[in-house]
């Protein structure tokens, strides 16, 4: 009698050997189930034609993931006109950018990217020259002011940041955040939280679908970061169009003739006040078509200035933490830096349009920590039809992930390739190296729009902190670990002490 019930203990079995075989007939329907997947995965026409291109060994399920590396001509991926839809990753970024620049493909990515290219036109960039010049000034005069002649330490990742967004702000949207500090501190962070938020449901599967993830507290989380994102830029918009109501759309004309327009070039040197008042930026281009022919809608313009305020500051101020830190640790680099821009500057501690070209071996040294620690350190493709390589067909239907961070650490193009060498940059050392062996911007039809931007920036805010400090090490770049987020970021502050120099 148990509990008031009797039973016949030739039917009854200790609940221990119940539950291990349960447990059996469990993990022998796991392995089943596994190896019938792994079969679907490796003898379907992907899983074959994959297996015959040389690699790492494969597992089971996992395939190449812990080695993470598939030789394959990165070349014949990058320059394809066919081939340039972006892989799963980016899905991640759609509720923040929806589907601008970076995340579109097919007809509309081409009409945006033809609308888009005038304002990176070289005449323009010659115009932001005023705008990244004046930042450049603002973060060394911030810095002498905190210290007041002595030196500062710095946690680069936080502080850059707010000056690089400042930066695309004024140059690309016309729009300055004097007096924002608290939303544009709200939007820097709320950049981090998205980003951190991409880089785990990238590795948890079970967060692939967005109806399930919303139901998540981390979903909560993202819904929340979505608001402050979307705010900012729409704020951002609606204060832009205010301007050209303002002014009846005038100078929204800018742009008709940019290409053979050559006031920009004769005007750059003399800092024209009038052309300093129409503040032209990429944001205008976009006005400009929505109220002109309706080439955009105003979700297309929101779209692109998500796309590009993120593009814009966050790869620019990770390339500018790795590359101080680079530069702080290398003292003999530093100091060649700063010879050159003293020689350039002179004792006016200007630099002009055409000066700023003589900084040769400043840009040797940005490219070279570039290679080293490139700001977007992964970029994937989706293969939409089969792509014949030389011996080997990548079939339909399969993710392509190019690891930037490991093709410019290729000891096949790059000697030692862990050595901080800026000398790899002399003509002479480039000349017959594989054109795509280093593609911090990417490379073919899908490159950076605005890499000319990018270096311009880099050299603006490198040149006048070198002139003003010294830079010494703080935290050391050798003990990095690197975070998997969009960006190439460090998991702790990489401090930098400024000295301020007499």
């Amino acid at each position: 009698m148990v509990d008031g019930y009797a039973y016949d203990s030739r039917f009854a079995e200790p609940t221990a050997s119940i539950i291990n075989r349960m447990m059996l007939a469990i993990f022998l329907g796991t392995i089943l189930f596994l190896f019938g997947l792994h079969c679907a995965i490796r003898y379907r026409r992907v899983g074959r034609h994959l297996s015959l291109i040389p690699g790492p060994h494969e597992y089971p399920i996992i395939g190449t993931c812990i080695t993470y590396k598939l030789k394959m001509d990165v070349k014949e991926l990058l320059k394809s006109n066919e081939h340039i839809k972006k892989a799963a990753f980016y899905k991640y970024l759609k509720p923040w950018l929806s589907y601008g620049l970076l995340t579109s493909s097919g007809k509309k990515w081409h009409l945006r990217r033809k609308m888009l290219t005038p304002a990176f036109h070289f005449n323009m960039i010659n115009y932001y020259f005023n705008n990244l010049n004046e930042e450049s000034r603002n973060l060394v005069e911030s810095l002498k002011k905190e210290g007041d002649g002595d030196p500062v330490v710095k946690d680069l990742q936080t502080f850059i940041s707010q000056y690089t967004l400042n930066a695309i702000c004024q140059t690309a949207f016309g729009t300055k955040l004097t007096g924002k500090s608290k939303l544009e501190s709200e939007y820097r962070n709320a950049v981090h939280v998205y980003g951190k938020i991409v880089a785990y449901r990238l590795v948890r599967p079970w967060y692939f679908y967005d109806k399930i993830f919303a139901f998540t507290p981390l979903g909560r989380v993202q819904k929340e970061t979505l608001k402050t994102l979307h705010n900012f830029s729409r704020n951002i918009i609606a204060e832009r169009k205010r301007f050209h109501k303002q002014t009846n759309g005038k100078y929204l004309q800018i742009y008709e003739n940019i290409e053979e327009d050559d006031t920009f070039n004769k005007e750059k040197e003399n800092d024209n006040e009038s052309i300093r008042k129409k503040r032209l930026s990429l944001l205008d281009l976009l006005i400009a078509a929505f109220w002109k022919d309706n080439q955009i809608d105003e979700e297309g313009i929101r779209e692109e200035v998500d796309t590009f305020m993120f593009e814009g500051h966050d790869t620019t101020a990770s390339a500018l933490n790795f590359a101080l830190s680079l530069f702080a640790k290398h003292k003999d680099i530093q100091e060649n830096i700063r010879d050159e821009v003293k020689s350039i500057m002179g004792e006016d501690n200007n630099l002009t349009i055409s000066s700023f070209q003589e900084l040769s071996y400043l840009e040797r040294c940005l490219k070279e920590s570039l290679r080293l620690y490139p700001s977007v350190h992964l970029i994937s493709r989706y293969i939409s039809k089969d792509m014949q390589l030389k011996h080997y067909l990548i079939p339909s239907k399969t993710m392509c992930i190019v690891n930037i961070y490991g093709v410019h650490r290729n000891p096949e193009y790059w000697p030692n390739p862990n050595v901080f060498d800026p000398d790899r940059f002399l003509p002479e050392n480039i000349t017959g190296r594989h054109p795509y062996s280093y593609i911090p911007f990417s490379a073919g039809p899908r490159n950076c729009i605005g890499q000319r931007f990018a270096m311009l920036e880099l050299k603006l805010f490198v040149a006048f902190i070198l002139y003003n400090f010294k830079l010494e090490p703080v935290d050391e770049l050798d003990d990095v670990t690197f975070v998997a987020d969009a960006t190439l970021t460090s998991s702790k502050p990489l401090r930098v002490k400024f000295i301020p120099i007499a």
